[in-house]
């Protein structure tokens, strides 16, 4: 079995590189020429922090004795982390089929 501490430095380590790729990604998003990299780049910074949002809720859920201010700020992220996703990914797909403009 799997100890949990394991658990717990893969998911932060998790975190900050999902941050870290946000962070990449919306400095990208702002620098970007065109309207479509923009937008890629702005889908993108969606789709990892909710990667991120939903990690986050996955370490206050799980790895943690519950409580219910734990249990209300880990659904919280989750479903905040699960709306950017869907968003984030949406996003992506329309702007890939947008012409260069």
């Amino acid at each position: 079995m799997i100890d949990i501490s394991f658990w717990q430095t893969a998911l932060s380590f998790s975190a900050i590189i999902a941050a870290g790729a946000s962070f990449y990604f919306s400095t990208k998003s702002r620098r970007a020429d065109t309207v479509k990299l923009r937008g890629i780049y702005g889908a993108r910074t969606n789709i990892c922090m909710g990667l991120m949002l939903i990690i986050i809720a996955l370490i206050q859920l799980m790895l943690f004795e519950g409580s219910t201010i734990r249990l209300i700020v880990g659904t919280i992220f989750l479903l905040l982390g699960l709306f950017n996703l869907f968003a984030g990914i949406r996003n992506h797909s329309a702007f890939n089929r947008m012409k260069e403009q």
